[in-house]
């Protein structure tokens, strides 16, 4: 397995119905779970509005600046299925956003195109008006198809991240989660880290390579933690709880 494609390609063979990312915040007691099926139709449908309506290509590069968030794996998802590199101190091509960030990025719409993502239950669109030329997400997206198919698929050799002098290809990271040690082949890993950070991509990457799982706990209470494994049956976490 060397592309994010031939990765979740063989997840969707394997357990279509199982649960791949499930996402609590603790602060709102939101939950939402998403199966592998479900999570790849929301990659197919944001590598489509990557694609489509903004004109991204294989080889160009995305900064994406979402708190942990269920939309935070979906976009990484899209951003490989395109064959972007995910960027966090380059320069890049387009920017994914959440309501924090929304104001300081609207700056730079125009000239590169500005995503945001609301982060509300469902994925739905801002309950205010964004400012000029920001793209609302949350109304673009529900109208793009459930699948989705690269006019010019990624390779092993394309860029999957780069992060100052560090880089690695689609082929390295997913040589490199494979033979990771956060859990086991089939294990669910429960994580505070957020998955589009530099430090926290593995918490997510490692997962899928290993034909896992993970729970993403957002503003995490600590006396909820154990509960939380409990209930979603991990079987590792980065809180070293069992």
């Amino acid at each position: 397995m060397t592309t994010f494609d031939d990765v979740l390609g063989a997840l969707m063979r394997r357990s279509p119905g199982d649960p791949l990312v499930t996402f609590y915040d603790h602060s709102t007691s939101e939950r939402v779970e998403l199966s592998v099926v479900t999570y790849a139709n929301w990659v197919a449908k944001a590598s489509s509005l990557l694609v489509e309506e903004y004109d991204l290509e294989r080889g160009m590069r995305i900064r994406i600046d979402l708190p942990p968030h269920w939309l935070a794996t979906v976009f990484l998802g899209a951003a490989w299925s395109v064959g972007l590199a995910v960027v966090w101190d380059d320069e890049f091509d387009v920017v994914v956003c959440g309501p924090e960030s929304v104001e300081a990025w609207a700056t730079r719409a125009e000239e590169l195109p500005v995503l945001a993502c609301s982060l509300l239950p469902m994925g739905v669109r801002f309950r205010e008006p964004l400012p000029d030329g920001v793209h609302d997400v949350g109304v673009e997206i529900w109208s793009q198809p459930d699948a989705f198919i690269a006019w010019d698929p990624p390779t092993a050799s394309d860029l999957a991240w780069v992060d100052g002098e560090r880089r690695a290809t689609q082929g390295e990271m997913w040589q490199t989660a494979a033979a990771g040690s956060l859990l086991t082949d089939g294990g669910r890993l429960l994580t505070v880290a957020n998955p589009t950070s530099p430090s926290g991509v593995a918490t997510f990457i490692e997962p899928l390579a290993r034909g896992g799982s993970m729970v993403l706990v957002a503003q995490a209470d600590p006396e909820r933690l154990v509960l939380t494994a409990q209930q979603e049956q991990v079987t590792a976490s980065d809180q070293g709880l069992s």
